[in-house]
C-alpha cells in the first residue's frame, strides 16, 4: 500500500516519499509528515535475527514506498558501509545499568551520520524518479553535527551541492576543523555572526524566497534539505530504535514484548521523534524521556503546555543542543492536534509573531508517553566524571545531559524498565569539556594533546574522522552577517 506525506501546515495535496524528500520543506512552510505510522510488518523475533542493513529495509519499505526493492537496498548498503569503524553500525554498550546506543561510528564520528550517510543516495534517487534535470543544491543550518555529517556524505556526489551555515563561535574547535576543511569543489561553509537559530532561520527564508527559487530554476538548480526537517533524515532514524530493540531481545537483555525507556539528549526534536516513530510502529516503548541542557525549553514545554522562545540563548558543552526553536517538534505538535493543519499552523504562526504559543490539555495528553528534564553544566560535567570512574566509560556532553536526566527520571519515578539511552556524538569530538569534566589539570593541555590523552585513558582508538583534520588546512573561511546569506549562496552559486 502506497504511503503519502501531508504538510503541517495545510490540507494540500499529498506527495509522495520521493517527492517530500526533494523537497524538504513543504511550499507552506510546513513539514511532511506521513498520513499514517504503518507498523512493523515483521515480528520481533524476526528482526532480531537481522543485521543493520536488514532492519534498515524493512523499516524504510514501509515509509518510502514509491521507492523499488532494488533502489532502496541500493541506498542502504551504500550508506551503511566501511565508512562505519563498526561492523553492527550502532552497538549497544552496557554501562552503570543502562544500554548506551552508541550511534558515534560514522565518518564524522555523530549520530547525524546515521542519516545523511544515506540521505544523498535518497536525494539522488528521488531526483531520477521525478525526471528532475537541475543540480540539487543542499542548504543546511547546523549547531556543530549535521553540518559535517552533510558535508562528508554529500562531497563529490555529482548533481548536487551543498551549502553549510554555521554559528561562528557556536560550535565546539573539533567540530570547526571537521567542517572547514571539508574537501569537494560541490562543498561550501560559512560561519556567521549569530547563533544557530538565526543560521536556521535564515536557511527557512531562503527555502521561502519564491523570487530566489525563479532565479536558481533559470541557472539549472533547486534548493533541498538535509537538516532533520527532511523526511529522508527522520525515517532513517526510525531504523535504530527498531534495531537496538531487536538486539536486546537477541541477547536476551529483554523478554519478548517487554518495555523499555529510551533516553535521547534533544535539540531540534528529530532524534526523539524517530523513537516516538518507532514506538508508533510496534517497538514496546514506555517512556520517551527527553533531555534538554540550559537551553531548556523543552523540558519547560512539556512541564507546562508552553513552548517559549523568549529567553537567554545558553552557549553551553552540548553545543549541537543549544537550540531555542525546535523545529522537529512542530511534527508532533501537528499529530497530537489530530493531524489538524490549521491548528497547527496558528500555533506556528504565535511562534513567529510572539515567540510562544500553548497547546490544549487534549494535546497535553497525548503527549503522556514524553518526559522532559534537563540537566545543568555543572551536572553534565559531575556526570562525565562519575562514570568515568565508576566504569571506565567515556561519554561525551550530549550523551551526558541524557544520562543525567535519566537519574532524575528514575529517583522522580521510581520506574524500573530497562533504559536505552542514544549516545550521540564521540567525546572525541568534544575533548576539552570531556577531559575538563574528569580533571581540570587536563585544560592546559592542547587540542591534539587532549585527543590523544582522552585515548590513553578511555582506550579507545583515536577515531579516523579526528586523525585526518590534525593537519588538514583549512579550505572554507567565509564569514557573514545572518543578513547576507542569500548573497554568498547566490555568489557560491555563480548566479
Amino acid at each position: 500500500m502506497d504511503l503519502f506525506y501531508r504538510s503541517t501546515r495545510s490540507k494540500g495535496e499529498a506527495v509522495s516519499a520521493s517527492q517530500a524528500i526533494l523537497k524538504g520543506l513543504a511550499d507552506d512552510g510546513g513539514l511532511f509528515v506521513p498520513e499514517t505510522v504503518p507498523r512493523l510488518d515483521k515480528s520481533l523475533e524476526e528482526l532480531s535475527q537481522m543485521t543493520y542493513q536488514e532492519t534498515a529495509y524493512e523499516v524504510m519499505k514501509l515509509f518510502l514506498t514509491d521507492f523499488t526493492e532494488t533502489e532502496l537496498k541500493d541506498c542502504i548498503n551504500k550508506a551503511y558501509d566501511s565508512k562505519f569503524d563498526s561492523e553492527v553500525i550502532a552497538p549497544l554498550v552496557e554501562a552503570d545499568g543502562a544500554y548506551y546506543l552508541e550511534l558515534f561510528h560514522g565518518a564524522t564520528i555523530a549520530f547525524k551520520d546515521m542519516a545523511l550517510s544515506i540521505l544523498p543516495h535518497l536525494l539522488i534517487t528521488s531526483a531520477k524518479k521525478n525526471q528532475v534535470k537541475n543540480d540539487i543544491v543542499i542548504l543546511t543550518a547546523t549547531s556543530g553535527d549535521t553540518g559535517k555529517a552533510a558535508l562528508a556524505g554529500f562531497a563529490g556526489v555529482a548533481g548536487t551541492k551543498i551549502i553549510v551555515f554555521y554559528p561562528k563561535n557556536g560550535v565546539s574547535p573539533i567540530q570547526e576543523k571537521q567542517m572547514v576543511t571539508q574537501k569537494g569543489d560541490n562543498t561550501f561553509v560559512v560561519g556567521i555572526t549569530g547563533n544557530f537559530d538565526d543560521a536556521q532561520t535564515g536557511v527557512k527564508q531562503l527555502f521561502g524566497d519564491k523570487e530566489l527559487a525563479g532565479v536558481m530554476d533559470k541557472a539549472g538548480f533547486q534548493f533541498s534539505s538535509a537538516n532533520s526537517i527532511n523526511i529522508g533524515r527522520l525515517v532513517p532514524q526510525v531504523v535504530y530504535y527498531v534495531y537496538s530493540y531487536a538486539q536486546l531481545l537477541k541477547e536476551g537483555k529483554v523478554e519478548k514484548d517487554e518495555q523499555i525507556n529510551v533516553v535521547v539528549p534533544t535539540g531540534n526534536f528529530g532524534n526523539i521523534l524517530a523513537a516516538y516513530f518507532a514506538k508508533n510502529m510496534g517497538i514496546p516503548i514506555a517512556k520517551l524521556i527527553c533531555a534538554s541542557n540550559e537551553n531548556k525549553v523543552l523540558y519547560d514545554f512539556f512541564e507546562t503546555g508552553v513552548y517559549d522562545r523568549n529567553r537567554e540563548f545558553v552557549l553551553t558543552s552540548s553545543p549541537s543542543m543549544d537550540i531555542l526553536i525546535s523545529s522537529n517538534l512542530e511534527r508532533l505538535i501537528y499529530l497530537t492536534a489530530g493531524a489538524d493543519a490549521d491548528k497547527n499552523a496558528a500555533f506556528m504562526k504565535s511562534l513567529s509573531e510572539t515567540g510562544k504559543y500553548e497547546i490544549t490539555e487534549d494535546m497535553k495528553a497525548n503527549m503522556k508517553d514524553f518526559y522532559g528534564n534537563y540537566a545543568s553544566e555543572q551536572e553534565t560535567a559531575a556526570t562525565i566524571k562519575s562514570l568515568y570512574e565508576q566504569t571506565g566509560y567515556v561519554l561525551d556532553t550530549h550523551t551526558a545531559v541524557a544520562a543525567a536526566v535519566c537519574k532524575k527520571y528514575v529517583k522522580e519515578t521510581g520506574d524500573n524498565h530497562k533504559t536505552v539511552i542514544a549516545s550521540t556524538a564521540s567525546p572525541f569530538k568534544f575533548t576539552r569539556s570531556v577531559m575538563n569534566a574528569i580533571d581540570p589539570k587536563y585544560d592546559a593541555m592542547g587540542d591534539f594533546a587532549l585527543v590523544d590523552e582522552l585515548s590513553k585513558i578511555a582506550n579507545v582508538k583515536v577515531p579516523r574522522a579526528i586523525e585526518e583534520i590534525r593537519t588538514a588546512p583549512v579550505i572554507h573561511d567565509t564569514i557573514c552577517d545572518k543578513e547576507d546569506m542569500k548573497s554568498v549562496v547566490m555568489k557560491f552559486l555563480r548566479i
